[in-house]
């Protein structure tokens, strides 16, 4: 296969390259500080919202979304690259407004919400004006099987009345709304059981338990528990009809794993270089740490490993 970028591709890599080296790469420790300083590690620095508000000035915004209405009107194969280069640094990509889990919401909502749920929700996401969260995950069932969820939804007139417990729930510290799976129809076929809900963060009944760990890590978003208890939403918080949460969710999520290993790709990339700047200028027993054929080989090593994920991360987008 041919991955030779396009010209358009190749204009827009250039000029997120450059927006990074003068404005992402020079804050990454003033960022850090900032939450340090807070004694908040959930703490949103004032300094993301400003750096949001000159990527977007300068048109470099929702490369994810294929709909040209919605962005550049990019691939899924031309976002590639530049996913990349914000994965570099792990807070950049919300500067562009391209950060899970907020882009796997609003390709769905673009995609299925009706224009009420467009207007509320999708727009201001769109806008960068507000974050969202992606609650599937169970304590209690494997979140890479949805089919086994335990979450009621239970119909009420023309609400529905969801109860259960969610957890790893990105983004939920930060987020104003919630898309919510939870069985409608235990009775139905395994596929049909599920539905998709949009739930505001503030809906009595939602409650956040705490942010959950993650290796030993807690994020900023949050990776969090979330208590839905007795949350009364109204039908048209429904996204694309009921019994239809499995299939919306693997739409949104396809694209979502891509994504990841997209920004990996470029986390391994800045790794790599780091570790051969540190070869180039680290003096060990009389010599570089470059002239170690142990170390020559580590790096090569590396670079064979990374090239290998990009080519196989392009050939799966």
């Amino acid at each position: 296969m041919d991955f030779t970028p396009s010209a358009k591709v190749t204009e827009l890599s250039g000029r997120v390259t450059e927006f990074m080296e003068r404005f992402v790469y020079p804050n990454e420790r003033a960022h850090y500080e900032a939450i340090e300083a807070s004694g908040d590690r959930h703490h949103r620095p004032a300094l993301l919202e400003e750096l949001k508000e000159l990527a977007r000035g300068a048109g470099l915004w929702n490369f994810f979304l294929p709909h040209p209405g919605h962005g550049p009107g990019l691939s899924n194969l031309e976002y590639a690259p530049l996913a990349a280069i914000m994965g570099r640094v792990v807070w950049a990509s919300e500067v562009f407004n391209c950060s899970a889990p907020d882009t796997g919401n609003m390709e769905i909502l673009a995609q299925y919400g009706t224009p009420e749920q467009k207007a509320q929700w999708l727009d201001p996401l769109l806008a960068g004006k507000i974050r969202s969260g992606f609650s599937m995950t169970e304590p209690m069932t494997p979140g890479s099987d949805p089919t086994q969820l335990k979450t009621r939804a239970v119909r009420d007139g023309g609400h529905y009345v969801i109860t259960g417990r969610k957890w790893f729930t990105t983004g939920a510290m930060h987020a104003r709304v919630l898309l919510v799976m939870a069985v409608t129809d235990p009775a139905a076929s395994r596929h049909k059981r599920v539905s998709l809900l949009v739930v505001p963060i503030e809906t009595p009944g939602v409650r956040i338990v705490r942010a959950l760990p993650v290796f030993g890590h807690v994020s900023g978003p949050g990776e969090c528990e979330v208590a839905f208890e007795d949350v009364r939403v109204p039908q048209s918080a429904l996204l694309n009809g009921e019994g239809e949460g499995f299939a919306v969710a693997q739409a949104r999520l396809g694209p979502g794993r891509i994504h990841h290993c997209m920004r990996a790709v470029g986390m391994a990339e800045r790794a790599v270089e780091m570790m051969a700047r540190r070869a180039r200028t680290r003096m060990v027993v009389g010599g570089l740490l470059a002239e170690k054929q142990m170390v020559q080989d580590m790096i090569a090593t590396s670079r064979i490993e990374v090239h290998a994920a990009r080519l196989v991360m392009l050939h799966a987008s």
